[in-house]
């Protein structure tokens, strides 16, 4: 169903694109969006070892949401800042693309449970993350995104 990688070389193992998954803050979540028109947006995620899925959160309406409740396919990408070696130019990207499908989750407490490993992401500030989700915690969709093929690429850039 999926395409294989034409570039063989540059293909990633499938642990570094779990690793690539795991550091990184943010990805590119597309879905088919209204009109049939694809639709891309940055977003953070949070990749869990436990269950292999990439949880993301935010508002409960709006554009993405609407795509996902009429289209539950959806792909993420994510990529790294690069690097260098010495005497070139150019950069050298790892990125990773997953193909899945969206699961809302319903429970609040799983919803708080993630939201906290998403956030510590970002911060290891307690106080705050635990006021983040009193505050806004109740009104937090979370939605997961269940792969089912995982691609990741280097790519020099040049």
């Amino acid at each position: 169903m999926f395409r294989e990688m034409l570039r063989k070389k540059q293909e990633l193992p499938e642990e570094e694109c779990i690793s690539i998954l795991k550091k990184e803050l943010r990805g590119v979540l597309s879905v088919n969006g209204d009109d049939g028109y694809p639709y891309g947006m940055p977003i953070n995620h949070f990749y869990c070892e436990e269950d292999g899925r990439i949880y993301f959160h935010g508002g409960e309406k709006g554009h993405k949401i609407d795509a996902l409740k009429r289209d539950c396919k959806a792909s993420f990408c994510v990529y790294d800042s690069g690097y260098r070696n010495e005497g070139e130019w150019w950069l050298h990207i790892r990125s990773v693309i997953v193909f899945g499908r969206i699961e809302f989750i319903e429970d609040k407490e799983t919803i708080y449970r993630l939201s906290e490993k998403l956030s510590r992401k970002f911060t290891d500030d307690d106080e705050y993350i635990r006021k983040e989700i009193e505050s806004a915690g109740y009104r937090t969709l979370m939605f997961a995104l269940i792969p089912e093929h995982i691609t990741g690429k280097l790519v020099k850039e040049s």
